[in-house]
């Protein structure tokens, strides 16, 4: 239960695998980082490598961008991944077993359910086209609208799509509807700009919160704890600048994945920063868990995964204290 997302998916596939260090990092220990080339995401690393996060733990990465979390987490599978982060609507996955949950990034509100001008109401959708990219946050929110209409996924004529083609899609009207995110909304909005608004994260919140999430490789958790625990400092040193530099923050993931600030800006201003210190306290007190846990019954009663793990068992809440 991305990210929790590809910013816009035509640039972000285009982006190159971040630079390795340079030659006097050589030293250190490799890892291998996939992140989704938006705010949520790619600020982490961008903060890093401005803060010099990796030296201070004799880390090497190697960051490759991704447009969504699932192929993330299939990469791992395959071993060509150490550590990715992902959105919620990928959360299914560790919620199967097949990676763990090592951080709580931050909680979004960017995702919509968007509809043609004319289309009034999510029971309106029924039986018509709506694009999502399967597996995302994008693909959550259309489901939770459409259960708030009383309604199923078998309601609607799902069109499988990757995020750029959302966008193509719904401006050149082959969809009535889309599950996707902003900045893509804003997008589609100026080409389209009586699309409607059918649901948003904030309509669920906080029953249901929009996490995004940093995920290791099962092997990694078990072999290598002291290597996710570094990726961790790593990562909680990175959320603490980013919510005490907002503005610098977003000027150093623009020029990290080559998206304009005023493109960048919007998103990360909508979102809920949460800090280190916040995060041991909800790690703690069972907050995190309860989170993980109400995605656990969405993807049971979706059908997604029959019989999800229990939260503690792929949030690693001890490993991420002890970090």
């Amino acid at each position: 239960m991305l990210t929790r997302r590809a910013l816009l998916a035509g640039v972000a596939a285009a982006l190159p695998s971040a630079a390795l260090p340079s030659a006097a990092r050589a030293a250190g220990k490799p890892v291998r980082i996939g992140y989704i080339g938006d705010f949520p995401n790619a600020s982490l690393f961008a903060v890093a490598e401005d803060q010099k996060l990796w030296d201070a733990e004799g880390l090497v990465p190697d960051l490759k961008v991704f447009t969504n979390g699932p192929i993330q987490i299939q990469a791992m599978g395959a071993g060509s991944l150490d550590f990715g982060t992902i959105g919620p609507g990928a959360l299914w996955l560790p919620a199967s077993g097949r990676a763990k949950v090592v951080a709580i990034d931050d909680v979004g509100f960017s995702d919509r359910l968007i509809a043609q001008p004319g289309i009034g109401s999510i029971a309106d959708l029924k039986g018509r086209k709506v694009g999502v990219p399967q597996g995302t946050s994008g693909d959550m929110i259309l489901r939770l609208g459409l259960a708030k209409a009383g309604m199923t996924i078998k309601d609607v004529d799902l069109v499988p799509m990757d995020p750029s083609t959302v966008v193509t899609a719904f401006s050149s009207g082959q969809i009535d509807g889309a599950g996707i995110w902003n900045p893509l909304v804003d997008v589609i909005r100026r080409r389209v700009p009586g699309l409607k608004e059918l649901a948003s994260n904030k309509d669920f919140y906080p029953d249901v919160s929009f996490v995004n999430a940093v995920v290791a490789r099962n092997e990694t958790v078990r072999d290598d704890p002291d290597l996710v625990r570094a990726l961790v400092r790593v990562v909680k040193k990175a959320i603490d600048y980013r919510a005490a530099n907002l503005d610098r923050s977003v000027a150093l993931t623009s020029a990290f994945i080559h998206v304009p600030v005023d493109v960048l800006a919007p998103v990360a201003k909508s979102r809920l920063l949460l800090t280190s210190a916040q995060l041991d306290a909800f790690t703690r007190d069972g907050t995190v868990d309860r989170w993980l846990g109400r995605f656990n019954d969405m993807f049971k009663a979706f059908g997604t995964v029959p019989d999800p793990l229990p939260p503690e068992r792929y949030y690693e809440g001890k490993l991420f204290l002890s970090a």
